[in-house]
């Protein structure tokens, strides 16, 4: 998207609001399809937590995708969207038995990290056929709090503990119809992902009905100039001849599965804000906006960096700034950024806000939260409005105290 397409979003539907690129989400799916063309099955199941809007998984299931869902809240929202129960792969973590229960009652494909759950499953459903979730007790991510393949990771079941899957499928006779791995985002080195690959590919030898192996994603996108970024296209070669010799040794061509998220939408998001005031201390200039990380949590939390560029005055002189939120304590977007001049009322554009970034925002403060827009065929439309006042108080139960107790507070 222009500037100027952005800047007309901003004019017609006000700040803060997140805008989506239809057609960069497009392109991000075409690109990782064609980086796998030469595997007979592949299956995308776009990962719902990092954007759950619903026109968001319409757009998806237009291209053809799949879901990969975590609660059973998204498995609702997949199937409201349209997507047969079959296209639904449900990868809880840490829930209970009876969400599973109740996802499988809706025929979606059950994902399964614990070793507890997995044999209480089987002993009540054995007729259900499930997938397993593996931990390869592999580090492929670059930041700790989003890498999950790791030994002291709470997600999948130890590599280590095999021969305790293999003894609860025997006692239960479960159908075991997938092996799933999900090393975390980041993937900084093919390398390592490759390495992971065959362990599981390891794994998959000890299963006899399988239909398919799930690779999890976490593939890295940039965020900045020159940053590093998965390479797609050599992961796909790599991995293509890896997984094609796989099935041809395990006498079956399984389904080669991935669950991009962050991947397939990152880029296509942009978060406009407008400058409230610009301060200046003794030491800082500060670009203060009418949002914060209630809004945009991930640089508070994560300490991730988006590129924040003014679109109002795209070719003015750059300067230093620290941009902040109007949250009532430190809530930093980017400390001492060189930005293009900014002044009261330009709005600022943050960079990669398609993944994570609405999907975590919050009332915080009792702040609304934004509008979303999608910009599909050149023209912008209207995805959630913006949360009015209504909206914070609506499930929230007043009680009547009473004159007396009224007097009483008062003393």
């Amino acid at each position: 998207m222009t500037n100027e397409q952005l800047l007309k979003v901003a004019q017609e539907f006000g700040s803060p609001v997140y805008v989506y690129d239809a057609e960069k989400i497009s392109n991000q799916y075409k690109r990782l399809t064609n980086a796998f063309k030469s595997v007979k099955k592949l299956k995308i199941n776009y990962a719902v937590k990092a954007l759950s809007n619903i026109s968001i998984l319409k757009f998806f299931n237009k291209l053809g995708s799949g879901i990969d869902t975590v609660s059973i809240q998204e498995v609702n929202l997949g199937l409201a969207a349209s997507f047969l129960p079959e296209q639904i792969i449900f990868t809880p973590n840490g829930v209970s038995l009876s969400e599973i229960e109740e996802a499988a009652k809706l025929g979606v494909q059950i994902n399964i990290d614990n070793l507890s759950i997995l044999e209480q499953f089987g002993t009540k459903h054995p007729n259900i056929p499930v997938c397993i979730r593996i931990n390869p007790h592999v580090m492929a991510g670059g930041n700790a709090n989003i890498s999950v393949g790791h030994i002291d990771s709470k997600f999948g079941i130890s590599i280590h503990q095999i021969p305790h899957i293999l003894r609860i499928v025997e006692n239960t006779k479960m159908t075991i119809n997938g092996i799933h791995m999900h090393t975390g985002s980041d993937i900084l080195d093919i390398d390592v992902f490759l390495y992971a690959s065959e362990i599981l590919f390891e794994t998959a030898k000890q299963f006899k009905n399988l239909d398919f192996i799930d690779f999890g994603s976490g593939f890295k996108v940039p965020y900045k100039a020159g940053d590093i970024e998965t390479n797609i296209e050599e992961l796909g070669k790599k991995l293509t001849k890896k997984f094609n010799s796989f099935c041809k040794d395990y006498g079956k061509e399984l389904t080669l599965a991935f669950e991009p998220g962050k991947f397939l939408v990152s880029e296509s998001g942009h978060f406009l804000t407008q400058v409230n005031a610009v301060k200046q201390t003794t030491s800082t200039v500060f670009a203060q906006v009418d949002s914060g990380f209630n809004h945009l949590i991930r640089p508070m939390l994560y300490g991730s960096h988006h590129d924040i560029i003014n679109i109002s005055n795209a070719n003015g002189r750059e300067r230093f700034y620290t941009v902040v939120g109007y949250i009532c304590e430190t809530d930093t977007f980017g400390n001492n950024r060189r930005i293009n001049e900014i002044n009261d009322g330009d709005i600022l554009c943050f960079k990669n806000a398609g993944a994570y970034c609405f999907s975590m925002a919050s009332n915080y403060n009792s702040r609304y939260r934004p509008a979303e827009v999608l910009w599909h065929n050149n023209k912008a439309h209207l995805i959630r409005k913006r949360e009015t006042f209504d909206d914070i108080l609506k499930n929230q139960v007043e009680i009547d105290f009473g004159k007396k107790q009224e007097a009483a507070l008062v003393k």
